[in-house]
């Protein structure tokens, strides 16, 4: 069977299943909140993370206890990201599968404890790299494609085998959903695991406090050579239709704010996929920082700017900050 015409992997629970055909404005099945677990202190502890107000990385128990209000409070999904310590880090990433990834730990902890959880882990090489770039480098520093993508497939099937419903591979890399699906296809596995793809993701200053997050800034060079440029429409929209074609379940662009031009050709040029929109880093440090310095209440800012999102054609919301919309949406409120 051809990946595209795989169905069931994009609607086997019922949050994957609250995505298609909302049309509720904002409510709390739409998001989804971004959470670093790591390696880089004991399991029981977190710390507080540089540049990026209010978030922290978790150790992986900590990080148990830090979900399990949010969970009563009706948090539907998460997205988790690894960091890891310098000395786990090689060339081809290969402490991204290992079973001692702080990843791979927490995955069957939060099955077991959160048994309603939607759990999707994001795909990248570039936490686990020595060089801090998204896929495997040839000698000469540029992507060598086709080692990457292998790479990125193992480890997904990795994180799958663990308890991730969602594999959301985040690298750019050319053909790697069709590299994901095949390898979940060949271990029976694809009608049980959605992609996310991060489709439309554009190189972007906006990711700064994210780096800080999860350590894994490029140490040469940059990633515009596999990202996109921030000016073009017609490579986001290639981008959705080759990860469409290859069989994603559901599209991303990233990041929201300065692209909600790109979100709606996105949506209307493929409104049978959920579409999920990235608040990114930058962006909730923004309206953080300008909520300290009381240019606007907080609450109302980050409501308008997410149903500017979801006006746009947002189906999917990935915000850090879940826990505060989490009380904020239960409240009246006045759009």
């Amino acid at each position: 069977m051809e990946a595209s015409h795989l169905l069931h992997s994009g609607y086997f629970n019922p949050t994957l299943r609250s995505w298609h055909g909302s049309n509720t404005l904002l409510n709390i099945n739409q998001l989804i909140y971004p959470v670093f677990v790591t390696d880089l202190v004991p399991d029981e502890s977190s710390e507080e993370i540089p540049n990026f107000p209010e978030q922290r990385r978790y150790g992986v128990d900590a990080l148990v206890d830090h979900l399990l209000p949010l969970v009563n409070k009706g948090l539907k999904t998460i997205l988790v990201f690894g960091v890891t310590t310098s000395s786990n880090k090689a060339s081809n990433g290969e402490y991204a599968s290992s079973k001692d990834s702080p990843v791979r730990r927490c995955l069957p902890i939060l099955r077991s404890k959160f048994p309603s959880l939607t759990i999707a882990v994001d795909l990248c090489l570039c936490g686990y790299t020595s060089h801090g770039h998204c896929g495997i480098l040839k000698t000469d520093g540029t992507i060598d494609n086709p080692a990457s993508i292998q790479r990125l497939a193992e480890v997904a099937l990795s994180f799958v085998q663990d308890g991730a419903h969602i594999i959301a591979p985040s690298d750019m890399m050319d053909g790697r959903i069709d590299a994901i699906k095949k390898i979940l296809i060949l271990n029976n596995l694809a009608s049980s695991v959605a992609v996310l793809s991060y489709s439309s993701k554009f190189a972007s200053c906006f990711y700064g406090p994210f780096r800080d997050a999860a350590q894994s800034a490029p140490s040469a060079g940059n990633r515009r050579a596999y990202q996109l440029p921030a000016a073009s429409t017609g490579l986001a929209i290639r981008a959705a239709e080759r990860d469409v074609i290859e069989g994603a379940d559901m599209l991303m662009v990233k990041p929201g704010g300065p692209f909600l031009d790109i979100i709606k050709e996105v949506k209307q040029r493929f409104p049978h996929h959920p579409l999920a929109v990235y608040q990114v880093s930058g962006e909730y440090a923004m309206l953080w920082h300008a909520a300290r310095a009381n240019a606007f209440e907080l609450r109302a800012a980050v409501i308008e700017s997410l149903i500017g999102m979801r006006r746009a054609g947002a189906d999917i919301l990935i915000t850090y900050f879940t826990p505060q919309l989490l009380d904020w949406l239960k409240e009246e409120l006045q759009y």
